[in-house]
């Protein structure tokens, strides 16, 4: 099963959208890969990739939601700090494990879900407070 931007995960603001789009892309060349039984030799490339760039979004993420005074700043900052947590965590068991399927389907289950969910729950409503409060 392939990720994409449907409509309902789509913000209305095109930075965040493009690097929401970014890492949806990722997770479907994991799971592309995973098909075609090359999952191991993509793992560590996608973790290594999602590591930086979920810290780079995140950061823009964050400043918008300052610069728009986001009232619930510090909780999706949690959750971005989480996520961030959870992704150091298996790039630790790939480097001291090695890849394995386990760990392919952590990063299914642990990021991809989260990835998805975090952007219908989260996201949206920042963009929606933003939306409101740029006028």
């Amino acid at each position: 099963m392939a990720y994409k931007l449907s409509d309902d995960l789509l913000t209305g603001n095109m930075q965040i959208d493009t690097e929401h789009k970014e890492l949806i892309k990722a997770i479907n060349n994991l799971l592309e890969a995973c098909s075609v039984g090359k999952g191991r030799t993509e793992v560590e490339k996608t973790v290594k990739f999602l590591s930086s760039y979920t810290k780079t979004h995140f950061a823009h993420e964050e400043a918008l939601q300052m610069r728009y005074n986001y009232p619930d700043y510090k909780n999706h900052k949690k959750d971005h700090q989480h996520f961030i947590e959870t992704v150091e965590s298996i790039h630790k068991k790939l480097l001291s494990n090695g890849q394995s399927i386990v760990l392919v389907g952590e990063v299914n289950s642990k990021v991809a879900n989260w990835i998805i969910n975090h952007i219908k729950r989260e996201d949206v409503k920042v963009a929606e407070h933003i939306r409101n409060n740029s006028k």
